[in-house]
């Protein structure tokens, strides 16, 4: 139930946002927004307010924001008479500047670029965490993990590897990490009452920074904080400012890895690996659930100014494209283009549904 919680909310909010910032900015412009919807058809919910029917689709997998005279089918529509589609026109997406435009399809990247800051600022905001670094104080024990089937729980205190007696965090992790699947002893005090078990990590699957995978022995706990140390607003802001521009970088970077086949394309999730790593950071608590969302958000700007059609850089492409010859694509143009970013769009979605059935079966 958690993960199903968690998953609607992640999703939700950051559909929501994007399409809040196409939103926004269209109604700023003056362009008659004729529908905005969180997810796809069938509908489980429908209003229309004044000019707009706001609606939540059934299939949570994106969002969009309808726009009069938005799609290139739509020229030459509305033949009551020429009066009439006068009295309108200045309501139309395309009855607006190149900027004006161009600005209404950046908002949405743009808002999931401000979500990322705010949720990072608000997360210095809340304290960085101080750790022990005399004691191994464990906390979130990962359910269904080696750690957890141990007995392990939070607050317990780890005091020997393999019969030797350690009493720092990084070295515990980087020994676990490194013997991958080899059984280990571990030695712990649990309410005053030392705990022996020999305990056998599972192998899980990461990307290294050269943009290759690597296997690591993992056994499903965190180190628990001492403290928060807490930061004023302004740090708090140019931190989770300085945070986000590193994961778009990082983005970038691995976007440029995967394209010239530096990086697996295994490295590439989809909706089911974003649902179950949704719970897992939901068990964790709120601080790690909105770092997830960050991390998303930042994901999902920079793919989507990608030059891309259907996407809003294809969006982008065209304005630019438009800008430069003086007037817009021919319908016939724009209507291949989106085809052939429909065509790229479903091999994605095959992609990452084949990535998240091989995650399942392998555990990666």
């Amino acid at each position: 139930m958690l993960t199903l919680v968690a998953t609607v909310f992640v999703l939700g909010l950051l559909i929501f946002i994007h399409e809040l910032g196409h939103f926004i900015l269209a109604k700023r412009v003056g362009i008659r927004v004729e529908k905005f919807s969180l997810g796809f058809p069938p509908n489980i919910f429908s209003r229309k307010v004044g000019d707009t029917t706001y609606c939540i689709g059934v299939i949570p997998l994106g969002g969009y924001v309808k726009m009069l005279g938005e799609n290139p089918d739509e020229e030459g529509k509305g033949e009551a008479s020429d009066a009439a589609r006068t009295q309108f026109s200045c309501d139309e997406f395309m009855s607006k500047s190149v900027g004006q435009r161009a600005a209404v399809i950046f908002a949405g990247p743009f808002m999931n670029y401000l979500l990322a800051i705010a949720l990072l600022s608000g997360i210095y905001m809340a304290g960085r965490p101080v750790f022990d670094t005399e004691r191994i104080i464990l906390d979130d024990i990962s359910s269904g993990d080696p750690a957890d089937l141990a007995g392990l729980k939070s607050g317990d205190q780890v005091i020997a590897f393999d019969g030797v007696a350690i009493n720092n965090y990084d070295s515990l992790r980087a020994r676990v990490r490194a013997g991958l699947s080899n059984p280990l002893t571990l030695t712990w005090l649990h309410n005053g009452d030392t705990v022996r078990a020999t305990i056998t990590p599972k192998i899980a699957k990461e990307m290294n920074e050269q943009g290759t995978v690597d296997s690591v022995g993992v056994l499903g706990f965190g180190q628990k904080a001492l403290k928060y140390e807490h930061t004023g607003p302004g740090e708090s802001l140019t931190r989770g400012f300085v945070m986000t521009h590193v994961l778009v970088w990082e983005t970038a970077k691995f976007l440029k890895k995967l394209v010239t086949g530096q990086a697996s394309v295994r490295l590439v999730g989809g909706p089911v690996f974003i649902a179950q790593q949704s719970g897992r950071e939901a068990e964790k608590g709120l601080r790690f659930l909105f770092a997830f969302i960050a991390l998303l958000s930042v994901n999902l700007a920079v793919l989507n100014v990608l030059p891309i059609p259907i996407l809003d850089g294809g969006q982008l492409l065209f304005l630019l494209i438009e800008k430069i010859r003086g007037n817009p694509l021919s319908v016939k143009a724009r209507g291949i283009a989106q085809q052939v970013g429909i065509v790229f769009l479903l091999g994605v979605i095959v992609l990452v549904t084949y990535n998240d059935i091989l995650r399942a079966f392998r555990g990666f």
